[in-house]
């Protein structure tokens, strides 16, 4: 059982931490839990969390096109 009770802003530190549960030869069903408290930091975090999320799927999604949108300045800010 995995218990995420203190949000990270990089989702990737909780995915991995969810992932060891997962370890090889792991036979039990892992049940994974998040705790977030209702108009709290956590919960603008989650949120947040979730944004990134949807933005990197949309940027690795070959079915998206909207980088070719973008000007060159609005692709030079990404990086600024």
């Amino acid at each position: 059982m995995v218990i995420h009770y203190d949000p990270w802003w990089n989702l990737s530190t909780e995915n991995q931490a969810t992932d060891r549960a997962y370890r090889i030869g792991q036979k039990n069903n892992v049940q994974v839990y998040k705790l977030i408290t209702k108009n709290s930091i956590e919960e603008k975090i989650y949120e947040l969390q979730q944004r990134k999320a949807e933005l990197v799927d949309n940027m690795l999604s070959t079915k998206t096109s909207f980088i070719s949108k973008m000007t060159k300045e609005e692709i030079m800010n990404l990086f600024a």
